[in-house]
């Protein structure tokens, strides 16, 4: 009677209720982790224990390469029933990062240092700038402190601070040199010959003073509604010498003739000899005696003939 009920005892167990059965604990090879600190169930699948916190996470941008040795400690640490087989197993942790925009430090340095004479258009270049990573969806809070900038030299140097939620507070000190800037014109595309340009195909932007040829256009009002001698790439400068007056008379047009003096206007069609803007000079025939003469364009398909002036020459018939 006994033995048959040490016989029927695990059975008897195993069909209690509530019994829990055996955990089947699975190693992840890989994981990634945005927050503080690593979890159990960034390392195992299939423990009851995930929650529990077994250590520090990688700093932002890096990752921890944890070996068999290391995972069965771990393991043992922490109750949780896995074993390594082979010996070669492993489980690398990662924490994905994003660096600090360098535009969003030299804001920051800018403020800094416009109160200690840095010019308010200069560019800022700064020597080695190796930028912090940053917790991928942290903003950070940043600042500036210890200022120092030389008129002289145009060097300059602070401290920079960055802050962000999930990361210790990181202060590094940046330098570099203050660059003069100048306004300059240039074309957001390609642009050929006898464009007239438009209001969107010229923007106003900073370029450096050294890099900037004598005779750049440096106002918009300067550029837009004139005409291309020459042509142009997107993103160069306009030169000054490259820009005219856009042409009301184009050559060989027809154009109406107007001849006035006091109390006298008369009118009759000409051929343009050659192109010319609004108060520009050129030379019309006469279509009706081929003679040519001096004309000013006054408008488009019109020009002015100054009363009682003498033809230049005469057109041969052909």
């Amino acid at each position: 009677m006994n033995r048959r009920l040490l016989l029927a005892l695990p059975v008897g167990l195993l069909a209690l209720p509530g019994k829990v059965r055996a955990e089947v604990v699975v190693l992840r090879s890989q994981s990634l982790v945005e927050d503080q600190v690593i979890r159990i169930s960034d390392l195992f699948d299939g423990t009851t224990r995930g929650d529990v916190v077994i250590g520090a996470a990688p700093a932002p941008g890096q990752r921890y390469v944890i070996e068999a040795s290391q995972l069965a400690s771990i393991a043992r640490r922490f109750n949780v029933d896995w074993r390594p087989t082979s010996g070669a197993e492993r489980s690398v942790i990662e924490r994905p990062g994003r660096a600090l925009s360098r535009e969003a430090a030299l804001e920051v340095m800018r403020a800094e240092l416009h109160g200690l004479g840095l010019p308010a258009d200069a560019e800022l270049e700064l020597a080695a700038f190796s930028p912090p990573i940053l917790p991928l969806n942290a903003l950070p809070r940043l600042s500036a402190e210890g200022g120092h900038y030389e008129s002289a030299s145009n060097r300059f140097a602070a401290t920079l601070i960055v802050m962000a939620d999930g990361m210790p507070s990181i202060r590094m000190r940046v330098a570099g040199r203050a660059i003069a800037t100048v306004p300059a014109v240039i074309a957001t595309r390609r642009l050929a010959v006898g464009d007239v340009v438009g209001p969107e195909d010229a923007r106003l932007v900073k370029l450096r003073a050294e890099r900037v040829r004598p005779g750049t256009a440096q106002r918009l009002e300067d550029v837009v509604g004139m005409q291309l001698r020459r042509p142009t790439s997107s993103d160069l400068p306009f030169m000054g010498a490259d820009l005219m007056a856009p042409h009301v008379i184009t050559k060989n047009e027809v154009v109406m003739m107007v001849v006035e003096g006091p109390g006298l206007s008369l009118t009759t069609q000409g051929r343009a000899l050659e192109a010319a803007p609004r108060g520009g000079r050129l030379n019309v025939m006469n279509l009706t005696s081929r003679s040519v003469v001096e004309a000013e364009a006054i408008g488009p398909g019109r020009v002015r003939v100054r009363l009682g002036a003498g033809p230049i020459r005469t057109a041969e018939r052909s």
